[in-house]
């Protein structure tokens, strides 16, 4: 008889198990189990050890969401990117709010996925600093997503973290693409929308890693995008490295900008590997930038990015 009951525990807890990381649906027009984004997050077990997907259905999600430090292994899934949209429209311009403060979406979790969702910010172009997604997790995956917005769209916060972005859309302004993470974009299209920085690294002294861009696609709105810089450093030991990308006439000859600080020339590290396009000016950028050879190059493999103290690598 013991027996029995032992057996008949461990199915309940197979069956509450599955329970835990069974769907949850997410949809604004009620069709759900939740109607917000955050009542979903909230309702997924801590700390778990395999994913655990939240699905959201098509619709416009006005609601600024965190995902707590607790609430490992998220999927956050929806079906298209174009008609799946969390939104926000908090700005450094509201009391009390710094940039940090100002997000849509905020991920502390380790081992999180986003896939087919839009991060948008929707504060506009007068609201200053912006930001749509920031990123302190670490193992953060996102593909076929959107970062949309102004200035400071997506934040890869915390010196440390590795971050991966695949097939994603990321559209900006001022220093858009930000923050210490380690962070790969691989093909990626990035579009600028005014005269200004792509990326404002402030990658921490003694990390292998900054941001670094595989195969992407850099356009822009050109009617107000004409001299756009690949990156300035926002800490003296930015790093941030092109490879393969297709560079559009937007892209400054220079390409690369010491924020008004000779300084940083002896510290940040900004290089290129095989950039194509009209913005690709090898004999034109900056001295104190690189071209890499072939066997630098070789360094920037996924496995070796995103190494660490633990290694990590992407699921293809």
């Amino acid at each position: 008889m013991k027996t029995l009951y032992v057996l008949a525990g461990l199915g309940l807890l197979a069956l509450a198990s599955h329970a835990q990381t069974g769907p949850l649906v997410v949809a604004a027009d009620g069709s759900g189990q939740f109607r917000t984004v955050q009542a979903a997050i909230e309702a997924a077990p801590n700390q778990a050890d395999k994913p655990v997907i939240i699905q959201l259905k098509p619709g416009i999600y006005h609601e600024k969401v965190t995902v707590p430090a607790l609430k490992t292994h998220l999927v956050l899934r929806g079906a298209d990117a174009a008609t799946t949209v969390i939104t926000y429209s908090d700005h450094v311009g509201m009391p009390g709010l710094t940039t940090p403060g100002s997000y849509s979406v905020m991920v502390q979790a380790n081992d999180f996925t986003a896939e087919n969702v839009t991060f948008e910010n929707a504060a506009g172009y007068t609201a200053g600093q912006a930001v749509a997604l920031s990123v302190e997790g670490d193992r953060a995956v996102f593909r076929h997503c959107r970062m949309v917005g102004n200035q400071d769209v997506l934040l890869l916060a915390t010196g440390g973290s590795r971050q991966y972005y695949q097939d994603c859309y990321l559209e900006g302004t001022t220093d858009f693409i930000f923050g210490a993470s380690t962070g790969v974009f691989d093909h990626c299209v990035i579009k600028s929308k005014k005269n200004s920085f792509v990326t404002a690294a402030s990658t921490p002294a003694g990390q292998a890693y900054g941001f670094v861009f595989l195969d992407c696609q850099l356009t822009a709105d050109t009617t107000l995008a004409r001299k756009v810089y690949l990156g300035r450093p926002w800490r003296p030991q930015a790093q941030v490295v092109y490879l393969r990308c297709a560079l559009g006439g937007h892209i400054a000859p220079a390409g690369w900008d010491n924020w008004k600080n000779a300084e940083n020339e002896k510290t940040a590290y900004y290089a290129e590997y095989k950039s194509v396009g009209p913005g690709a000016n090898p004999a034109a950028r900056v001295p104190w930038s690189h071209q890499l050879t072939a066997k630098e190059a070789k360094k920037y493999t996924l496995k070796q990015i995103f190494a660490g103290k633990e290694a990590w690598e992407p699921a293809p």
